[in-house]
């Protein structure tokens, strides 16, 4: 089931990019594919990114929050889920973009198997109608015509370091830009804060006697992340193939130019439609800034200017309409 719902479609999306593009280069096919799908996955990142910019403009009320609680976790944890929904926050957001970023990478990791296993399975595996186009006929009757490298620089079928073949240092390159693109990506949504304490800090003090704050918790364990799974990243592609490593790569670059336009204006903030303004009061009209109104008992509106007393002109004309019919004159006698 997970092999014809997921696998199969995703590695046939590769198929067809490396059968179609000149030179049928496979490492060109993975860049490709990666851009391909990192642009499919726009919307999503784009609503994480207005998640995790929604909940930087909230701190302050959190933080008012926490003072407010004075302590009780329960009430600040009630709190804080009725602000989350007031201002349409999802603390949770994050998590459909990196299910879909997982599952693409397992897909991927299946099918490149399978060809690195053997080649053959760039031909079976595809879909009927790949098998018809004419690189792919090329294929089946002479399956060395397979290019697996990038650009004939690196053997994208070869891990970084493998028991038998020893330290390939190409494909170790590319774990290291993996890892390090990994971290800049990290740490642009991380928010900084000059006067937070480490997380050893922390349980030194706790070891101390002094009660830890949650949150402040939670927050440096997010700091030491930054530096955790750009470390899992290493670890976790250095004995896998290089094909693995340059999608891992490609698609942090391309993450990495995606947050950097959605988060580099943060005058225009993604969240500002969380704060705008009601239709009744944005069609209002505005007085002067050096304008101040008052009504009176009638019910008219006057505006004085800083500069001089004048009257609107709706009092103007209801004084007009008031003083249209004059009282004749007693004559003297």
């Amino acid at each position: 089931m997970f092999t014809t719902l997921i696998v199969q479609p995703i590695f046939n999306l590769l198929v067809l990019i490396y059968a179609l593009i000149p030179g049928h280069n496979f490492g060109l096919a993975i860049i490709l594919f990666t851009i391909v799908i990192r642009l499919l996955m726009w919307p999503l990142v784009k609503k994480q990114l207005r998640q995790t910019k929604m909940t930087r403009k909230l701190q302050p009320e959190l933080k008012r929050i926490k003072k407010e609680a004075k302590g009780d976790r329960q009430r600040e944890a009630q709190m804080m889920m009725e602000l989350y929904k007031e201002r349409g926050v999802n603390p949770f957001g994050v998590f459909p973009t990196l299910i879909v970023q997982m599952v693409v990478l397992i897909g991927l990791y299946l099918g490149l198997i399978k060809v690195i296993k053997e080649p053959q399975q760039i031909v079976e595996f595809a879909y009927p109608a790949l098998q018809n186009l004419g690189w792919m006929q090329h294929l089946s009757e002479n399956i060395k015509a397979f290019d697996n490298s990038l650009f004939g620089l690196i053997d994208l079928s070869r891990s970084a370091l493998s028991s038998t073949q020893g330290m390939y240092w190409p494909a170790f390159v590319l774990v290291v830009l993996s890892a390090g693109v990994q971290f800049l990506t990290s740490r642009q949504l991380m928010p900084t804060d000059k006067d937070a304490r480490k997380l050893r800090h922390i349980l030194k003090a706790a070891g101390e006697g002094q009660q830890a704050d949650q949150a402040e918790v939670s927050a440096a364990v997010s700091r030491s992340m930054l530096y955790v799974i750009p470390i899992m990243v290493f670890f976790f592609t250095i004995n896998l193939a290089a094909a693995l490593s340059l999608y891992w790569f490609v698609g942090g670059v391309v993450a990495y130019l995606q947050q950097r336009a959605a988060l580099k204006d943060e005058g225009e903030d993604l969240a500002h439609a969380a704060d705008e303004p009601d239709a009744e009061a944005s069609t209002a009209p505005k007085a002067p800034k050096s304008a101040k109104t008052t009504r009176t008992k009638s019910g008219s509106v006057i505006t004085i200017s800083s500069g001089a007393n004048t009257t609107s002109r709706a009092q103007s004309s209801q004084n007009k309409q008031k003083n249209g019919v004059k009282k004749p004159k007693k004559k003297r006698r």
